[in-house]
């Protein structure tokens, strides 16, 4: 999910480390005690719709119910634990074809998890239980349903050599005020590639799937570090992904160190150099270890693939930003990456910067795919799906798996 340069009338945006110190997690200061702006948006007419016609309209009332049913703080957190769980396998159900669709919306659509999880967090935001919570312990539980929705708390590889291990992530729905009806083909993707196994050219690879949301706040507070600190040094490859530009996918080179601070799902966002941990020795830009080459010579589905090397930059010395196609030019500093200045550019520069920091950039493949941009059929402007949308999606979400595969093969081709 990336800006992509809103200024410059680029159409669509997409979601576009350090070992100095632990990535923080969520706390009573820094977690809203009321509602959400994301959570408000809960109660309009399309995302209800969403729910009913999915099957996912009763997640928040039973939720609820089972928060009800706790005495005591360990009880919640149970609860919470489960439930937040069982959103994310249910919805990776959905999304794969097991058991009952439980609705007419077609199961490749990421929104009713999106829409379910807010049901879920404002919930547990207003509950008022029968011993004392405190906002601190609040904040705890709802980092907990958070991760547990999301996929980064069942992320889970074979043992042994026989299978390649693929780490993917995704992102929310986002831009909702322009259009409330959005969903997010990477987060799409990342449901239907949950779990799977693909065949590629050196045997079966195993993908794991998490998902992220489109809030400043969490990657501030060290969302992404905390999901694949521990998680990369057991990959073979990662690959990040969110909605980028229209009919195309790209292969972002370059990240940079730069959040251009366009408004969030919470409409808030301001300018300013991506914070981690031990900025004293952040580099201005990271860069992917993808196998571009091979992915953009692949034939991997119907929109064309590119390898996008474009950054923003201000010049050593400089005092202007600079488009420079070719890539960063030496001593200048990030105000985009190829990926924009938005958080799809953060979610791959904490990524590949982790990965550096690992001491894993010789070895380990990762970095940063945009999709297509998702849109509604020709005259489509009050109705929540129609054929094309869905076409669409399933088409990104297959050549997502076609990337994938390539990427894991053309790596192993290397090595040998």
């Amino acid at each position: 999910m990336t800006s992509l340069r809103v200024r410059t009338g680029v159409i669509g945006l997409a979601l576009l480390t350090g070992l100095a110190a632990p990535p923080t997690t969520a706390t009573a200061a820094d977690t809203p005690s009321g509602p959400t702006v994301e959570e408000r948006r809960l109660d309009g007419a399309v995302p209800q719709e969403i729910l009913r016609r999915s099957g996912f309209d009763t997640v928040a009332t039973d939720f609820a119910r089972a928060l009800d049913r706790a005495r005591s703080y360990d009880a919640a957190r149970r609860a919470v634990v489960r439930e937040g769980t069982e959103l994310w396998r249910r919805a990776v159900d959905r999304a794969q074809g097991r058991g009952p669709a439980a609705g007419d919306l077609s199961r490749d659509d990421d929104r009713p998890l999106y829409w379910a999880r807010l049901g879920m967090t404002r919930a547990l935001r207003a509950w008022e239980p029968g011993f004392r919570l405190g906002e601190e312990r609040r904040a705890r539980l709802l980092d907990e349903l958070e991760r547990g929705s999301r996929g980064q708390d069942d992320i889970g590889f074979p043992r042994g050599r026989g299978t390649k291990r693929v780490l993917v992530t995704g992102f929310d729905p986002f831009t909702l005020d322009r259009d409330i009806r959005i969903s997010n083909p990477s987060g799409a993707a990342a449901l239907a590639l949950d779990g799977t196994v693909i065949e590629t050219a050196d045997g079966p690879a195993r993908i794991e799937t998490a998902v992220f949301p489109v809030r400043w706040r969490d990657f501030t507070a060290g969302t992404v570090e905390r999901a694949l600190r521990h998680r990369l040094p057991r990959v073979d490859l990662f690959a990040t992904v969110s909605q980028g530009r229209v009919g195309r996918f790209d292969i972002e080179r370059t990240n940079g160190a730069w959040r251009g601070g366009f408004g969030d799902n919470e409409n808030t966002g301001r300018p300013e150099t991506v914070p981690v941990p031990d900025p004293a020795s952040q580099p201005q830009w990271t860069s992917t270890t993808l196998p571009y080459a091979e992915i953009v010579a692949a034939q991997t589905g119907r929109f064309p693939v590119y390898d996008n090397t474009s950054v923003t930059e201000i010049p050593a010395g400089g005092t202007e930003q600079v488009v420079r196609p070719e890539g960063p030019t030496p001593g200048s500093t990030a105000r985009a990456g190829g990926g924009g200045d938005y958080l799809s550019n953060e979610i791959a520069y904490r990524a590949t910067l982790l990965r550096d920091r690992l001491g894993l950039c010789e070895e380990l493949p990762g970095g940063h795919v945009h999709t297509p941009v998702l849109r509604f059929g020709a005259g489509n402007t009050t109705e929540v799906t129609d054929p094309e949308f869905v076409r669409d999606r399933l088409d990104i979400i297959g050549q997502v798996r076609s990337i994938v595969t390539v990427a894991v093969s053309a790596t192993e081709r290397t090595r040998g």
